[in-house]
């Protein structure tokens, strides 16, 4: 088992980073089947996983560097691209959400069940919906959340591209400006913070918190929040 991730005063280089965190995520079953992905924002621009490849054996070169000036899918310039012509994040533009509209440093794609059940409580439908928690401790690992306070995060419908999310997700993120993350129905979670560290952090209490109140729901307590 890979060690975790070390902290922000020791942090190895980017593509070091981001393959540690994909074993990781791997662990938590965030990223099976080459599903999710992370990017994150450096000096030479934006550093991302490459798309359909198993996300625990990524090696550093295999990361991409694209430039941090793009605004939307056919836009982002690469600057440097693997040599073992690996295919650019179909995540790409929704990553590119989070830097645009929230300055963000770090984003990351789960395919959690956790994420997937949630969003399913929710908006069964699969349509466009709000996850909605209050009263639980981990809801402080959110940007600007106390535990007393109540979580809402929009959930947005599923597409067939993940690109094809791009409009959707932003409307949902200009909607609830005071939450950094995005539910996907039937596919998983988007998360960002200020750097990978945030990011991480939030990623984790999201995921803590959606399997929290689905299993609240398997046991026919109350879920909290109105």
């Amino acid at each position: 088992m890979s060690a975790a991730p070390r902290d922000h005063a020791s942090n190895p280089p980017i593509p070091e980073l981001i393959c540690e965190l994909c074993r990781l995520f791997y662990q938590h079953g965030w990223v099976s089947g080459t599903g999710g992905g992370i990017s994150i924002r450096g000096p030479e621009g934006i550093y991302m996983a490459p798309s359909g490849v198993q996300k625990e054996r990524l090696q550093p070169e295999d990361i991409f560097v694209l430039s941090d000036r793009a605004t939307g899918e056919h836009d982002c310039e690469v600057v440097r691209a693997p040599a073992s012509g690996l295919k650019v994040s179909e995540c790409r533009p929704l990553f590119f959400n989070a830097y645009r509209l929230r300055d963000a440093g770090a984003v990351m794609h789960s395919h959690s069940v956790w994420a997937v059940l949630a969003a399913r409580l929710f908006a069964p439908q699969g349509g466009p919906g709000e996850f909605v928690c209050q009263g639980l401790e981990m809801q402080k690992g959110l940007r600007g959340m106390g535990c007393f306070d109540t979580l809402r995060v929009p959930i947005i419908a599923n597409t067939p591209r993940e690109s094809q999310l791009t409009a959707s997700m932003a409307e949902a993120m200009l909607a609830y400006p005071d939450v950094d993350a995005v539910l996907v129905a039937g596919h998983g979670v988007y998360v960002w913070g200020r750097d990978w560290v945030q990011a991480k952090t939030q990623a984790e209490s999201f995921d803590y918190l959606f399997r929290a109140v689905v299993e609240s729901h398997r046991l026919g307590l109350p879920l909290g929040g109105a």
